[in-house]
Parts: C-alpha cells; sequence; structure tokens
C-alpha cells in the first residue's frame, strides 16, 4: 500500500460529468477526462486490508489492490498487467459495470468506497495509449474447432481465451454486427461503440474469425454446427422480455425496450431501419421498470426530445442507507439516481399497471393503483392495493423495460435437445456441460439475467471447460474467483 493514510487523507472523487445541456444534444460518454494526480490519489485510497473483500464482490477475482497500489504509485504498466490477468474487458466493465466490488470494499462500512470501476477505465486506457494492449497469438495451433454462438462479453471473452491457447474459433452473430447487447442494448452515452471496435480489431488480428448476421438455428442449423466443430458454446445471452400483461397492451405505441434502444443504437452508426421506428420525439414517454435498461431508455428518450418522461417502478423506492438486513459486505440495496435520472424526468415507485387506455387503437395513457408490500405470514410478499389510489397518466409511447426471462431457445431445445432448467435456462453442470455431448453454455443463457462481471467470469471458465474436454483432461471443479493458469493468465 503505497501511502496508509490515504483512505483519510483523500475522499473518494469521480470524473465531472458534462453539463445536462450539454449531453442532451448529443450521444457523446457522459464523463470528462480525470486528472492523473486525482486518480492516483484515489488508487492511494485502496486500503492495505487484512482480508480484501472486493475480491469477493467481483466475480472476475480482480486483484484489485494490487493494481490500485500500482497505479498510485505511477507504475501503470504493472497495474495494466495485474488488471487485464483477471479481465479480458476492463474497457467494458470499467464503463458498465454496477461494481459489486465497491459495495464489498471495506471503506463501504463507515466510508465511501473506493472508485475501484474508475480505476479499471483509467488503467485500460491508459495502456491503450500506451501501446501495452496487443494482440496475444497463440504459441501453437491445435487445429481443433471451437463455435461460439453469441458475442456478448460471455461469448467474447471466452472466444480470446480459447484462441490463445491454440484452437479455432469462430463466434457466430445473428445481428449484423459484433457486440450482442453491449453493441445495441447499451446507449453510446454509457459507451461509444468504437471501444468495443477497438479491441474486436485485436482479437480479429489474434486469429478469431467473426461471422456477424449468422442467425444459428437457420442457416446454419444448431445440428450443423455441431457436426462441422469439436465443441460449440451457446452464449446468445437471455434476450426473451418479460411482458405486460394487462389489457389493452396491443395497442399501438407499446414497445419492448430493446427494441427503442436497438434502432436507437443503429441510428447512430448510421444505419437505415427496415422497420417503422419507434420514436420518442414530441410524445408523452411512460417507461415501466427502473433498473438500468429502464434508466438507458429515459436517457435515450429525452435525447430524442420526448415532452415528458415518466418511469414507473412497481416496488417502493429503496431506503437511502443499508438496513439491518442488508449488511456489508453485500450489494446495498439503496435508492441510486442514474445519470439519465439526473437529466431529467419524473420518477414514480409503488406504482402497479392495471390497463392501458387508447383511441382508435393507439395508446393514450395507462391506468395504475397505488400499491404497499406486506409480508405473508407464511413466507413471501403480496402487493396489496390502496384503496381511491387509481391514476391515469397520458401516454403515447410507452416502454416495456422489466427485465428479461431466459435465453430464446425454441430452435436450440428442438435441434440439440439440452436441458432448460425450471427458469427456462441452459442447464448445465459443474464445468459448463450441457446435457449434449460437445456442447457448453455460459454467461446470461445458463445463469439468466445478470451483470457484466459474471457474463465474463462465465465465459472464461467455460472456455477452460471446453479446453479440457478438447484435450481429454481430467475433470476439474470450478471455483469463483478461483483464478488457475490458463491461456498464459
Amino acid at each position: 500500500m503505497g501511502d496508509p493514510k490515504g483512505f483519510k487523507t483523500w475522499q473518494r472523487a469521480t470524473p465531472e460529468r458534462r453539463p445536462v445541456e450539454s449531453r442532451l444534444r448529443d450521444y457523446k460518454e457522459l464523463y470528462q477526462p480525470q486528472p492523473l494526480e486525482q486518480t492516483q490519489q484515489q488508487g492511494g485510497r485502496c486500503m492495505d486490508c487484512g482480508v480484501p473483500f472486493c475480491h469477493q464482490g467481483c466475480p472476475l477475482g480482480n486483484l484489485i489492490p494490487d493494481w490500485n497500489d500500482a497505479a498510485f504509485r505511477d507504475h501503470w504498466q504493472r497495474a495494466y498487467e495485474s488488471l487485464h490477468a483477471t479481465n479480458n474487458f476492463p474497457e467494458f466493465t470499467g464503463r458498465l459495470c454496477p461494481a459489486p466490488c465497491e459495495g464489498a470494499c471495506v471503506l463501504e462500512i463507515n466510508d465511501d468506497a473506493v472508485t475501484i470501476e474508475q480505476m479499471e477505465k483509467q488503467i485500460i486506457e491508459r495502456a491503450f495509449a500506451e501501446g501495452w494492449v496487443t494482440l496475444e497469438l497463440p504459441r501453437t495451433r491445435t487445429e481443433l474447432t471451437v463455435a461460439i454462438v453469441g458475442s456478448g462479453p460471455a461469448g467474447l471473452a471466452a472466444a480470446e481465451q480459447l484462441n490463445h491457447v491454440g484452437h479455432r474459433v469462430t463466434v457466430y452473430e445473428a445481428s449484423d454486427r459484433i457486440g450482442g447487447l453491449l453493441r445495441y442494448g447499451i446507449p453510446d452515452f454509457k459507451m461509444e461503440k468504437w471501444v468495443i471496435d477497438r479491441r474486436l480489431e485485436l482479437m480479429e488480428a489474434a486469429g478469431i474469425e467473426f461471422c456477424p448476421s449468422t442467425p444459428v438455428g437457420d442457416s446454419p442449423s444448431w445440428d450443423e454446427l455441431r457436426e462441422r466443430n469439436d465443441a460449440v458454446l451457446i452464449a446468445i445471452g437471455a434476450r426473451k422480455p418479460r411482458d405486460l400483461q394487462v389489457p389493452g397492451r396491443q395497442l399501438a405505441g407499446v414497445h419492448f425496450a430493446m427494441d427503442f434502444l436497438t434502432q436507437s443504437n443503429k441510428l447512430i452508426a448510421g444505419d437505415e431501419l427496415s422497420e417503422r421506428r419507434i420514436s420518442a420525439e414530441g410524445k408523452r414517454v411512460v417507461i415501466l421498470g427502473g433498473g438500468d435498461t429502464g434508466s438507458d431508455c429515459l436517457g435515450t428518450a429525452l435525447r430524442q426530445g420526448a415532452t415528458s418522461v415518466h418511469q414507473i417502478e412497481l416496488f417502493p423506492a429503496p431506503p437511502e442507507h443499508r438496513t439491518a438486513t442488508n449488511p456489508w459486505p453485500q450489494w446495498p440495496m439503496i435508492f441510486r439516481t442514474s445519470s439519465s435520472q439526473q437529466e431529467g424526468g419524473k420518477r414514480e415507485f409503488a406504482l402497479m399497471t392495471k390497463r392501458l387506455v387508447g383511441d382508435g387503437g393507439t395508446l393514450t395513457g395507462l391506468e395504475a393503483v397505488r400499491i404497499k408490500v406486506e409480508r405473508k405470514p407464511e413466507g413471501g410478499i403480496e402487493l396489496v392495493e390502496l384503496p381511491d389510489s387509481t391514476e391515469t397518466i397520458e401516454c403515447d409511447l410507452l416502454l416495456l423495460a422489466m427485465g428479461f426471462v431466459s435465453p430464446v431457445t425454441d430452435q436450440l431445445v428442438a435441434q440439440v435437445g439440452v436441458d432448460l432448467d425450471r427458469r427456462g435456462n441452459v442447464k448445465v453442470d459443474g464445468r459448463f456441460a450441457t446435457s449434449a455431448d460437445g456442447v457448453f453454455a455460459a454467461g446470461d443463457a445458463q445463469r439468466g439475467q445478470s451483470l457484466i462481471v459474471w457474463a465474463i467470469s462465465d465465459g472464461r471458465e467455460a472456455a477452460r471447460a471446453i479446453d479440457g474436454y478438447l484435450r481429454d483432461a481430467p475433470a476439474w471443479l470450478p471455483g469463483r474467483g478461483v483464478h488457475l493458469p490458463f491461456g498464459g493468465r
């Protein structure tokens, strides 16, 4: 630890956000550059913990105290090497991860946590600027082939690991560009797409083959993919959205959030839409869902020129501070305001949608009732409607951002016969293997909707399992945060 009193000397400080009136006029990233001295001070806040609980909070097992200390001491290349040892894509997590590591930071007990996520971003961007991020070519090629279906963080992490140990890797993506939800589910104001392209150029130069606009299941079929390859990894994400089951759902003007965000990202990329555009311009917008996807819809709707935006959450607002039932080092379930929520719009809590109203088949409003949450004596909770609390919110565009329930598996099950778990996810064993020989699954496809760090971790561990399968190595049991030597890392 560079400064044993650093956590007392300096307060938590994150980069300044661009002014709201400026950033609402474009889709550029929000944050301004952080001064080098301030960044190093933030690294110096990392304490010499006897047990670094940030490791417990990070699914990747990132060596957080090591690279914080190296950055504080101005040893940036060493900081990068330590960071990249466990994380394939710090430029993604440094922008998009909700940072469960910070919730587990020892400072979080009675102070503000170390800015771990921002330190990741600063280290990797310094590494790219200095030319330390280079091709990772395999020493030899095995000529064994692996097909990876899905190009989100799980698929890309597995591809990089498997390529590094010499296997021939091909990544298939149904969309016209590689990146999965990183490409089309994340607005540019959170991560501009050149960040993805920069990494993909390195991966392609290292020998990974990318096949966009290739919907596996149609052409090629899953069976054809199995026949042509020695192993297959399912990394298709959990793309089946949770729907709204109320009268009026069929009215024009009701759309899933991901359709709205995908169209916006395509237009920003300069593409032409093949379907009718979903636009918030001049409309009264209501967003159902208070998570990251709902927040992304809010920021996008404001940039498109919505006349008003309501973001509605079913449950009551969380508390300002941890409660006794949510102790450290658990993830703090507290009230937060995202950058998009800072920009405008109105947030509503404890509102349950009862029906949608329209005129001539077109949405005009949403009827909702106030609720309270009560605990059942036998366990669980019950949503109780409050009397005389029904209200109607005028609405021209309703965006459903209520999360995802499972991967889309109809063709996968029909053609390969993989088993599903009770939630509809692809069922795997302790080595990410499905019920079909040579077929594996990683990320949200087998875990359900989760975090980018879990997807990268699953991709890395699934790659280790696939490598063992291809080499007929003894079975092993992966453990969260345990990273044995593999692929040079």
